[in-house]
């Protein structure tokens, strides 16, 4: 129903799409460019709050509004008129793509220095992400929207290669800045990617052992490189997905595959580093806790510390706090990185039996609620998400039918 509104409330013409695909590149980035990167995300960051604050403001006012309350009101079966009353309200409270891009423009005039370090084409592409990102909680497909701390910022983007942010003669232009990449000329992916269109371009940085790396993505036009060990047959796939593994059947093979076989979980030091961070966090901000109690455990007689008051807002954090916080952030991603090399290759393994997959629909949602460390461990949703993007691409089928109907787990096996 949510999805139904959100057509007639957005009220766009389908665009033609080509088929896209990405290719990441290293950059170069000396000291001198980085400041100058880092000034430039600042300004973005400042931006996209500014318009994403705004974007929320009208959104309120649209939702507030009689049109829109009458139309939510009417009957699917007048969808014309319907259609039209969500128009108004929008254009009433000019919430729209492209007068928040105006808005973006008339923010950064304003500041002038914002206008001096991000062209006008990024501020506009800048503009959209913050409308999108208000759009989704209007539909119902998020709650809140989050506004960006400067860790938080990563990524900025263009609308073109043709100006502002774009990938020229193998290197990164943005106005005055060019970033020279690294380039793997024996990458059969890297070398596809560089003979492809480029649609536009996508600039980000990473921490990897707390330094700061830069990339750049090309959004390439056309289809992506295929390895020939990761090809795709044409067959039918039947799925019963698990938590921790995935059974399949096709017409010739059938097989059982573990999700993140054999990656390590740094169960240990994660959760020694989280002690230690507690512990770091209870020392430097003693007025955020409750005061510490006796209870007794058993026959002896034990002090229990205070848990952490309601009240509390400032915290703060200490040095070494930081850079504990930072070694657990770079083992999560480590784990992170393993489940996800891992769980492309059950994707692999199975499509290389068919493209067209069948498989019960599954919540993974709800099995978070109820199973999230295994969740998290596991990534069933990334398999399942992987398998369809793939199987779509491959000119394939990705059809899900109702548990209810089909009971997979609670049939015996017909031998």
């Amino acid at each position: 129903m949510r999805l139904i509104q959100a057509k007639e409330v957005m009220g766009a013409v389908a665009k033609s799409k080509t088929p896209s695909f990405v290719t990441i590149i290293p950059l170069v980035v000396d000291s001198k460019q980085e400041s100058e990167l880092l000034a430039r995300f600042q300004g973005s960051r400042q931006l996209y709050n500014a318009c994403l604050n705004e974007a929320m403001t009208r959104m309120e006012l649209v939702k507030k509004s009689d049109i829109y309350q009458s139309a939510k009101k009417l009957s699917r079966e007048q969808k014309k008129q319907r259609y039209t009353m969500f128009s108004e309200a929008r254009k009433l409270y000019r919430y729209s793509d492209y007068d928040l891009q105006a808005y973006a423009t008339l923010v950064s005039n304003k500041s002038k220095w914002i206008a001096d370090k991000i062209d006008s084409n990024t501020q506009q592409a800048i503009a959209t992400r913050a409308f999108r990102a208000s759009e989704k909680v209007l539909f119902g497909l998020g709650k809140k929207v989050r506004f960006k701390t400067t860790n938080r910022f990563r990524s900025v983007e263009g609308k073109t290669n043709k100006q502002g942010l774009r990938w020229k003669d193998n290197q990164l232009v943005w106005g005055k800045l060019k970033l020279k990449a690294i380039i793997d000329e024996s990458n059969p992916v890297i070398q596809h990617g560089l003979s492809s269109p480029v649609k536009y371009v996508r600039l980000l940085w990473k921490e990897f052992n707390s330094k700061r790396r830069w990339f750049v993505q090309l959004i390439n036009e056309g289809i992506p490189y295929q390895k020939p060990q990761n090809y795709i047959a044409d067959g039918v796939i039947g799925l019963d997905l698990n938590i921790s593994n995935i059974a399949f059947v096709g017409d010739n093979h059938a097989g059982l595959l573990p999700f993140a076989n054999k990656v390590p979980s740094f169960q240990k030091e994660i959760g020694r580093l989280q002690r230690k961070m507690q512990r770091s966090q209870r020392a430097n901000n003693t007025d955020n806790y409750e005061p510490d109690f006796l209870a007794k455990k058993g026959r002896k007689t034990v002090i229990k510390q205070g848990k952490v008051k309601k009240s509390s807002r400032k915290w703060h954090k200490s040095n070494n706090y930081k850079k504990t916080a930072q070694k657990k952030r770079e083992l999560e991603r480590l784990k992170g990185a393993y489940a996800k090399s891992q769980n492309r290759q059950v994707v692999n393994e199975i499509l290389r039996h068919g493209n067209i997959i069948k498989t019960e629909k599954i919540s993974i949602k709800g099995w978070q609620k109820r199973y999230g460390k295994a969740i998290s461990a596991k990534s069933p949703g990334f398999v399942q998400s992987e398998l369809k993007r793939k199987a779509e691409n491959a000119s394939g089928q990705f059809i899900t039918f109702s548990t209810q109907k089909t009971a997979l787990s609670q049939t015996p096996p017909q031998w």
